[in-house]
């Protein structure tokens, strides 16, 4: 899996039309969700399209984060943002400057503002289950 900073390296250099088939592309390569885990309980709110969060925690003290939606282009900005935070300790989530990350992309101006207007919800949903695991 390509870094975050890979990413945006390529990202930059593309137009309006290859940065959505970049994204379209980057939400391709997501882990599957089994759709047993699609439900009103992992549903994240505030999204135009469905997106399911649904977090594990692996024996080795990371948090893991099955995600998906019904829309292409939002699946890719769920993968940026999981690239942020994927297999990290809840401590290194929390710590971590998710927006900061996100930036360099500019997503509020590059996309409709319904295609980013559940990302901050995306986040506040990572940032809690990332509470529930800290420090323990």
């Amino acid at each position: 899996m390509p870094t975050l900073a890979d990413i945006q390296d390529e990202y930059e250099f593309l137009d309006g039309d290859d940065r959505y088939r970049l994204l379209i592309d980057l939400g391709r390569d997501l882990e599957p969700m089994p759709d047993a885990l699609k439900t009103d309980a992992t549903l994240v709110r505030g999204c135009s399209a469905s997106v399911w969060v649904y977090p594990t925690h692996p024996d080795n003290g990371t948090l893991h984060f099955l995600a998906d939606s019904n829309a292409a282009i939002t699946k890719g900005i769920i993968a940026l943002v999981l690239l942020s935070v994927q297999d990290k300790t809840a401590d290194e989530i929390l710590e971590t400057d998710i927006e900061g990350a996100l930036a360099p992309f500019d997503l509020k101006n590059q996309l409709s503002s319904n295609r980013t207007q559940g990302i901050p919800n995306m986040i506040a949903l990572i940032r809690e289950t990332a509470k529930r695991y800290a420090g323990g």
